[in-house]
């Protein structure tokens, strides 16, 4: 999927892409997951946006994410989905309650086969394609993606691109 996307220009298809669907949609099939493993995935805010664009590449974007926040939150924690709309731009905001990132490090969780030193060491699993992929995703639709270690714990992942949001 990654080299498709390096070699791709833009989106391979474009159409109306309900972002607000999209995030319901991903939040629902994480939540059988995150039963799994004594967690929840709750959408906290998820207003109407639409963009043009890929809607399987959006999908994996966001899926990409939450399935990663789901790999690090603690156990009996909520992953938490936020749709909101800043400045004609949609944005998709995903905090997880694990142990965060060093600082250091945050630069470098969407490049591909990267993976923070302490998550090697833990059974977590994953190749370190997931989140390149969601960068490659979402810049080919003009967006951002980035990291940072959220207030009281764990990581807080944005996503940012123009929408229509109202």
């Amino acid at each position: 999927s990654l080299a498709r996307m390096q070699g791709a220009a833009g989106p391979p298809e474009k159409s109306r892409v309900q972002l607000d669907e999209v995030v319901r949609e991903v939040a629902e099939d994480a939540e059988f997951e995150a039963q799994e493993r004594n967690c929840a995935v709750r959408v906290v805010g998820n207003i109407k946006c639409n963009t043009q664009g890929s809607p399987d590449l959006l999908r994996s974007a966001v899926e990409n994410v939450v399935r990663n926040a789901l790999r690090y939150t603690a156990s009996g924690s909520e992953v938490e989905i936020t749709l909101a709309n800043r400045d004609s731009t949609a944005e998709i905001t995903v905090r997880d309650h694990g142990p965060g990132v060093p600082e250091s490090e945050l630069g470098n969780l969407f490049l591909p086969f990267y993976r923070v030193a302490n998550a090697r060491e833990r059974e977590t699993g994953g190749t370190g394609l997931g989140l390149a992929i969601t960068d490659r995703a979402v810049r080919l639709h003009g967006g951002t993606v980035a990291a940072a270690n959220a207030p009281g714990g764990g990581l807080l992942v944005k996503i940012t691109m123009p929408a229509q949001c109202g």
